[in-house]
C-alpha cells in the first residue's frame, strides 16, 4: 500500500515542462493522479510551477525551474512489473514500454536478458530515464517504481560505500539484495556492484557500478527531498549530508558522492498549498535567501 507519509519524494527539474511531464506520466502508469499545482513568484527563474504527482502509489514532485539542470540516466526509475502482483505484466510491460518510447531514445532493448526474461532501458522524451524488468515473484516483494543510482565515473566502485553511507545516515534502513561483478567482466571490476537495493526510512533504491564510459554523472536536475518533522531532524540529516559547502541553497544540498538532496520542514509544505498568495509570496522570500531552513524563520514568514 501507498505511504501517505512517504519521508523521501523523488525531485525532478525540468525547464519549463514539469506540467507537461506529470500529465504524460500519470497516463502511462496504473494508479497515477496530479495532486497539486503550485506557483511559486519571484525566483531565480522568474515564476515557477510545482506538480506533486503519484506514480503507481509513489509520490513524485518535479518544478518548471528553467535550464539550469539536464536530467540524465545517472539517476533512472527502474519499474517493477510483478506476475505476483500484476495478471497482465508482461502485457503491461510491453504497452508502457511503447508509451514511453514516444519521442525517447532506447539505451537497452526490450528483450530477455541473464537476469530477466523482459527488461528494457528507456530515456523518455523529457530526458528521464526508466528500466522496465519482469521481475522474479519468487523473491520479497518490491515497491512498482524505484529510483536507481548509477556510479559512472570518478564514482565508479563507490556504490557499496555510498550504500553504507545512506544506511548510516537514515534510522529506519535496511539492505536488500547484493550481487557483485565476477571475474571476466571487464572493464567492470571484480567485486564492485552490479546490483544492490537498499531501504531508507520505507523507500526502496537501487544502485550499481559501471566501469562502461558514460558522459553524465549525478546533477540536481534529480534530487531527494526528505520531509522533516522538526528543525532537529533538519539539522541532523544537513549535518550528515551535506559535502559540498557552494552547492548549499534553499535546502538543497550535495552529498560527498554528487548526489543532491532536499532537507525540506514537512509544515513548509502545507504552508505552500494552504497559504495566501500573500503568506506563499512571504515564505518564498524567506526560503529564497536559506542555505538550510530554518523553520522558525519561515514560521515568522508565514505568520507576517
Amino acid at each position: 500500500m501507498f505511504d501517505t507519509n512517504q519521508i523521501i519524494v523523488p525531485h525532478l527539474w525540468y525547464d519549463k515542462e514539469a506540467n507537461e511531464a506529470a500529465e504524460f506520466y500519470t497516463a502511462i502508469f496504473p494508479d497515477s493522479k496530479i495532486t497539486n499545482v503550485t506557483t511559486i513568484h519571484d525566483t531565480p527563474s522568474g515564476d515557477s510551477d510545482i506538480v506533486s504527482f503519484e506514480l503507481w502509489g509513489q509520490k513524485f514532485t518535479a518544478i518548471s525551474g528553467g535550464p539550469f539542470f539536464k536530467i540524465n540516466p545517472s539517476i533512472s526509475f527502474m519499474v517493477n512489473f510483478d506476475p505476483s502482483r500484476e495478471k497482465a505484466a508482461s502485457e503491461m510491460i510491453d504497452e508502457v514500454w511503447n508509451k514511453l518510447s514516444e519521442g525517447g531514445t532506447v539505451l537497452m532493448p526490450l528483450d530477455k536478458y541473464p537476469f530477466s526474461e523482459r527488461y528494457g532501458w528507456i530515456q523518455d522524451k523529457f530526458g528521464l530515464s526508466w528500466q522496465l524488468i519482469l521481475t522474479n515473484p519468487e523473491g520479497e516483494e518490491r515497491p512498482a517504481i524505484i529510483p536507481s543510482l548509477l556510479f559512472v565515473g570518478d564514482q565508479c566502485g563507490k556504490a557499496e560505500e555510498a550504500i553504507d553511507f545512506y544506511l548510516s545516515v537514515f534510522k529506519n534502513a535496511k539492505q536488500g539484495l547484493l550481487f557483485r561483478y565476477p571475474k571476466g567482466m571487464e572493464p567492470d571490476k571484480e567485486g564492485t556492484i552490479m546490483f544492490a537495493d537498499f531501504s531508507l526510512e520505507n523507500h526502496w533504491f537501487t544502485a550499481m557500478d559501471s566501469a562502461h564510459k558514460h558522459n553524465f554523472g549525478f546533477n540536481e536536475a534529480i534530487s531527494f527531498m526528505v520531509y522533516c518533522n522538526n528543525q532537529e531532524e533538519i539539522d541532523d540529516y544537513w549535518g550528515k549530508l551535506s559535502a559540498v559547502p557552494e552547492a548549499e541553497q534553499c535546502g538543497w544540498l550535495k552529498d560527498q558522492f554528487g548526489v543532491s538532496w532536499q532537507i525540506v520542514p514537512r509544515e513548509m509544505d502545507e504552508m505552500m498549498r494552504k497559504g495566501t498568495p500573500e503568506q506563499m509570496d512571504r515564505v518564498t522570500k524567506a526560503f529564497l535567501k536559506m542555505k538550510k531552513f530554518d523553520l522558525a524563520e519561515l514560521r515568522k514568514a508565514y505568520k507576517g
